[in-house]
């Protein structure tokens, strides 16, 4: 018996044939291999319309590239001395635009992020016509910026635009310079953001406050918890995910503004209202220097990724 169990035991322990260890070798290599093949149509894209102009644009703000002329020399960090030197020619312009979009910035984002709060709150009550006005106020931000502008544009020209109009009609000054002067240029732009692009971040509220389980607010309700409270208390936490995604979103979207301001203001009054993005344009494609348009991009963009994870590492959601 002793025998018959040693042989067993040396069976069982004796290696498999030399062909069945190749066929599990290459299932192995195949099942680690799948997860990138379904990864490499998307990191064929990427590579080609995300990362390779980016690496184009770092390379293109080490030279002196003039798109009128033959010769590009590398010139290293000139093109980003430029940026903080007072003796430079585009120092001034550059920091008016910086400045220009930190302002919209400022004022856009806390409206951006509240209002549409509000919003969500009224809209995720059961009422009837729910429907109809969650669509009323999703609508406007299918429109084109195109569209936005030349309509805002004209309906708060100071001469012969309604908004004037209306306000002149029930007592109040008619003459309200909305497009051509300071601080009203600014009101402008931030009013017709807010107004174009609430709808969006409603929605992203909406969603998050569907995702929030009926029961916490029924245990609440019950431990006496008032509406403020049911409000601070589960609500805001139950959001804190979406939260943070619509204040990142919205301060990345309001820094690259660019339309609005083309469209409305035009820059006015002088170029107070002309923005980073507006300045990079320019600077690339009215004269025609790629190389400097492409050291504000990617200093700007290095400003906004600072701004991103700073608001990560003060907001992050941590799961209890």
């Amino acid at each position: 018996m002793a025998d018959v169990i040693e042989v067993g035991a040396a069976r069982d322990d004796a290696p498999p044939p030399p062909g069945r260890t190749r066929r599990r070798s290459v299932t192995e290599r195949g099942n680690r291999a799948t997860p990138y093949l379904f990864l490499a149509p998307y990191l064929v894209l990427f590579g080609a319309f995300g990362l390779a102009p980016i690496l184009f644009g770092v390379w293109i703000s080490l030279h002196q590239w003039d798109l009128q002329l033959p010769n590009r020399p590398f010139i290293g960090l000139g093109n980003y001395r430029d940026l903080f030197s007072s003796d430079s020619a585009i120092y001034g312009d550059w920091w008016s635009s910086v400045r220009a979009t930190g302002t919209f910035t400022l004022l856009s984002v806390p409206l951006l992020v509240v209002i549409p709060l509000g919003l969500a709150l009224l809209l995720n009550e059961k009422f009837p016509g729910r429907t109809f006005f969650r669509a009323a106020f999703f609508a406007p931000y299918v429109l084109g910026v195109a569209v936005i502008g030349l309509l805002w544009r004209f309906l708060l020209d100071a001469n012969l635009g309604l908004v004037n109009l209306l306000l002149g009609a029930v007592g109040l000054p008619s003459d309200t310079p909305w497009v051509t002067d300071v601080p009203w240029a600014w009101v402008s732009l931030v009013g017709v953001t807010v107004w174009w692009t609430s709808g969006f971040n409603a929605v992203i509220y909406l969603a998050g406050l569907q995702d929030i389980a009926p029961e916490l607010y029924e245990a609440a309700q019950v431990d006496g918890a008032g509406r403020w409270d049911r409000f601070r208390h589960v609500t805001i936490p139950g959001l804190r995910p979406v939260m943070l995604f619509v204040l990142t979103t919205t301060i990345l979207a309001s820094a690259n503004v660019f339309g609005q301001a083309l469209l409305i203001t035009q820059g006015a009054p002088g170029e107070q209202t002309r923005t980073v993005v507006w300045r990079i344009v320019d600077e690339g494609l009215r004269d025609y220097d790629a190389g400097r348009a492409a050291a504000m991009s990617v200093f700007f963009a290095l400003m906004l990724a600072v701004v991103s994870v700073v608001n990560f590492r003060l907001f992050r959601y941590r799961e209890d």
